[in-house]
């Protein structure tokens, strides 16, 4: 199966299952909002197209599958109105939009699936539901094969905690009862890629790893394979933090990623982030070795 997918925001994800389709025969178009990055997309194999800018419909009218991964305002998705008409006349075989785990909210350490009512506790997790439920209401008018991705906390190559180790800028921060869930960008393209393949309009999907753990376990796991000393641990009530990171921390949870195994039969790569961790360390002593090898 190939096609023509239309990643509008080619960002991190975005880039990584371009690299996984690419190979395979799909042709890529992918949005910049910098002049500047359309070289660099260029030379991916990936069709640039910068936007704001640029009309969205003829590129619209050539995908047969579209990615959304920009992170709405508080004027909301910010492609929405840009391609909504072009949308419901050239539907797609494939719609996924990729959301985050934070529309679940704070459940203080307990478990979590894509059933759960959605309560989200940060302004980014409520931006993230008016945006899921701005897209569902288009799907739903104009019969679009919408799939939503809640996404755990991503990591992979060039996001990960070994620059902060090896730097000595890392700290543990403990908040008794956090736990954080997460996620390999590889393991979120495979899903995606699974999901194109056996596309179930309307679904909804958590993508995360099988093992939510407290953020300083992460931590001390990196400087270990580092072979570093264990960076400082600091109270979360006094450790001085900004609040964007403090906010972080505002919601606990551990999300259950059962469908993406048994609906997309996923076999995930990196399962925890033991496994995950390890491939990206040995990853930078051979970079040509591919994911998951």
């Amino acid at each position: 199966m190939t096609g023509t997918l239309l990643t509008l925001g080619h960002g991190y994800s975005a880039r990584a299952l371009a690299r996984l389709l690419q190979p395979q025969g799909w042709q890529v178009i992918g949005t910049a909002r910098a002049a500047q990055d359309l070289d660099r997309i260029r030379q991916s194999g990936v069709e640039p197209l910068l936007w704001p800018g640029e009309d969205l419909a003829p590129a619209v009218r050539r995908a047969t599958h579209v990615l959304l991964s920009a992170a709405p305002t508080d004027a909301g998705d910010p492609f929405l109105p840009h391609v909504a008409e072009a949308l419901s006349q050239h539907p797609p075989a494939w719609i996924g939009y990729l959301s985050t785990i934070g529309v679940y909210g704070d459940h203080q350490g307990g478990w979590v699936d894509e059933t759960t009512p959605l309560t989200p506790s940060t302004r980014r997790g409520r931006l993230r539901v008016a945006a899921e439920t701005v897209w569902q209401t288009l799907a739903e008018q104009a019969d679009l094969p919408l799939h939503i991705f809640r996404l755990a906390g991503i990591y992979g190559p060039g996001r990960g905690p070994f620059s902060k180790v090896r730097s000595g800028t890392a700290r543990r921060i403990i908040k008794p009862g956090q736990v954080f869930s997460r996620i390999h960008v590889d393991d979120i393209a495979q899903v995606l890629a699974a999901s194109i393949a056996r596309p179930n309009p309307g679904a909804i999907y958590n993508v995360c790893d099988n093992a939510p753990a407290p953020p300083q376990d992460v931590i001390a796991h990196a400087a270990d394979l580092l072979g570093l000393p264990i960076p400082p641990a600091y109270d979360f009530d006094t450790a001085d933090m900004t609040p964007m990171a403090r906010s972080f921390y505002a919601e606990s949870k551990k999300v259950r990623n059962d469908r993406i195994k048994d609906e997309l039969g996923v076999d995930l790569l990196y399962p925890d982030y033991q496994t995950g961790l390890a491939a990206l360390l040995n990853a930078e002593t051979a970079p040509d070795q591919p994911p998951g090898g």
